[in-house]
């Protein structure tokens, strides 16, 4: 009768939002915080990750989802899944960057607001974090850190897209877009 895989924690409410979006988090407890605090878009998988059909469930509701999980090894990972299926339904995905802790009674509703405001893309979020496993100073490390961006970069379906992020791997790294291009 019930399905941990087939439902979200606080849809019910986050459905009625009128925002456009839904902030994932990682637990129930996520949820009720951020409903607290004037947050209703909140909802969270239930002790399960993310699967498919909770991906397509989320894509009724709004047209964005902004992944607002821990920042340690295991969210991290959580996130990368959930980009994965979320990106796969055709939703818009965002991911909250969260430099210590998203306790919202400990920082306030108006610091979760900024940061939700400044939420990145899921690429700026993949090259980032792939850019952090590397010193650009190194010859080889620049050269993995490129190789694994083009990666990234090449499994974006929108060919304007995927020109914005070689332009800006281009300044960021010295190395000419069209060299970057060529990779593709």
């Amino acid at each position: 009768v019930f399905s941990k895989s087939h439902n979200l924690f606080g849809l019910n409410l986050a459905k009625k939002s009128k925002s456009g979006y839904i902030i994932l988090v990682e637990g129930n407890i996520d949820v009720v915080s951020l409903h607290q605090a004037g947050f209703p878009e909140a909802v969270a998988t239930l002790g399960t990750a993310i699967t498919e059909e909770q991906s397509r469930i989320m894509a009724r509701y709004a047209k964005e989802v902004i992944i607002a999980y821990d920042s340690d090894g295991a969210g991290r990972t959580a996130a990368d899944k959930a980009i994965r299926l979320l990106t796969q339904t055709g939703l818009t995905v965002r991911v909250l960057s969260m430099p210590d802790s998203k306790d919202i009674n400990k920082h306030g509703p108006e610091r979760f607001r900024r940061l939700l405001d400044g939420s990145g893309s899921h690429t700026t979020y993949r090259l980032d974090k792939a850019r952090a496993k590397y010193d650009l100073e190194i010859v080889e490390d620049k050269a993995a850190y490129l190789k694994e961006a083009v990666q990234i970069l090449a499994s974006l379906p929108s060919p304007m897209e995927r020109e914005i992020y070689v332009s800006r791997l281009a300044q960021q790294t010295e190395v000419t877009a069209d060299v970057i291009k060529a990779e593709i």
